[in-house]
Parts: C-alpha cells; structure tokens; sequence
C-alpha cells in the first residue's frame, strides 16, 4: 500500500486539483452533487451553470472533454431509460414532431439526464485526479467508518494477487485440455472459481493472524496514511466549486 496504487480512471499530472488533498477532493465532489440533486429540474438555467463548474475544474485538472465523454458512456443504461419515459409517462401529453409525448415524462427524462450526468463527469474528475490509495486514505480521514475503508484497503492490497492466482490456474486448466470457451465446460469454470474463492479465504485467514500477532487493532497506524493532510487553505480552495453550487441551487428553489 505504500506505493500509491493508481487505478485505470487515474491520470497522472501535476495540477493544482492533483495537488489537493483527497479528503477535500471527495468532500466537494458529494456536497456539489447534493446541491445538483436538490436543484429543481425546472431550473434549466441552473445547470447550465453547473455544467460550467465542472467545466472549468475539469480544465484546472488538465483532463479533456474527450476523455470525459468517453468513460461518461458509463451511464447509458440510465440514458436509454430516459428517452423511454416521454412515450411511458402519464398524464398531459404535448405533440412533438408528430409523437405524443408525456409531459411528465419529458421533465423526467431531464432530470436524470442533467443531474446524472452532471454527477457521473463530477465522479469522474475525482477518479482522474486521486489515486486509489488516497481515496481510501481520504474515506479514513473523514471518518468513514473502519469496516468500509479496512475492507477496500485489503481488496486493494492483494487484488492483483488474486488476478494472478486465478491467471495460473486458468493456464493449469487450459494445459490440462479444458477450454472455457465451450458452454459444456462450464462446469469447471464454476469449480475454479469456487477453488479460487476458498483459497482467497484461506489467504485472508493467515494474513489476518498474522497482522494481529504483530499488534494489528482493527485500525491501520498513523504512518500508513503518511503526510499530506489538507491545510486550511486547500480546504478553503475546495469549499469554492460547493459554496457556487449551494448558491445556484438556493437562488433556483426561490425563483422556481
């Protein structure tokens, strides 16, 4: 764990949202995505002004809006849901170039393609800009509890010795004629991977009575989160893109 473990979101720089704590980082990300939720979908005004934020932190942090658009995709589901609802919905019903459309339905689709994709780009800048390991590290500064932040930091610890654990005995089952490829050799398939899933067991056992002969309380030491801690400026740095959001949407709840 001391070697900072990037994940495939992370985007080495050297920007000054880079440079902030990861504590501050995950506090603005989920105080500017409540302020977007309580906007009411009404406010088309308002977003706009959110997407500007995002905008203007995403080019601070030196992350593209290619790359944005790209991995946003994540959230098609939700999108394709959302074009459904104008011919679901109920009630009053507005003719669109020839479509019936629900009105209802229509201020819906809105609102989960505004917010949910304002909320996913803002997710997405704190992962382009944060390691996996100061996420956690940030998680645990903030108090999140121990059992949420212990459990991601041994999933960090030994993911990729599970990924080559699983790789050798997939090599073991393919030097032996089996071949996953075929649907009535998924039999072994399920076998491997309950072979897989005691072996991790039994890993974590032994490594669990060891860290608690050598003193471990449940807690990582204070060393494992090292310096870095956020300042009071970072912190007032941060507290910006929030404080403008929280604006917008109290100004968008009187006017609406």
């Amino acid at each position: 764990m001391g070697a900072g473990h990037a994940h495939v979101l992370y985007r080495e720089s050297s920007s000054p949202v880079h440079r902030l704590a990861p504590e501050v980082k995950i506090a603005a990300m989920v105080l500017f995505t409540v302020a977007v939720v309580a906007t009411p979908r009404e406010a088309y005004w308002a977003f706009g002004g959110y997407a500007l934020l995002v905008a203007g932190v995403a080019a601070l942090a030196r992350v593209g809006p290619r790359w944005l658009a790209s991995r946003a995709l994540i959230e098609l589901p939700f999108v394709l849901f959302a074009f459904a609802l104008p011919f679901l919905g109920a009630g009053a019903r507005v003719e669109v170039a020839g479509l019936s459309l629900s009105v209802d339905g229509l201020h819906g689709a809105w609102n989960i393609l505004a917010k949910g994709t304002l909320g996913v780009l803002a997710s997405l800048l704190l992962a382009a800009t944060t390691t996996t390991r100061d996420l956690i590290v940030g998680l645990d500064r903030l108090r999140c509890p121990q059992v949420f932040t212990q459990i991601a930091t041994f999933m960090l610890r030994y993911l990729d010795v599970l990924v080559g654990e699983a790789r050798r005995m997939r090599v073991a089952r393919v030097s032996r004629g089996d071949d996953p490829r075929f649907l009535w050799q998924l039999r072994g398939f399920a076998a491997g991977v309950g072979a897989l899933f005691l072996r991790a067991f039994e890993r974590g056992e032994r490594v669990y009575l060891a860290m608690v002969s050598r003193g471990y309380t449940g807690r990582m030491p204070e060393v494992w989160q090292g310096g870095g801690a956020a300042t009071a400026g970072q912190w007032a740095a941060a507290a910006t893109v929030p404080l403008i959001a929280a604006t917008i949407a109290a100004v968008a709840l009187v006017l609406t």
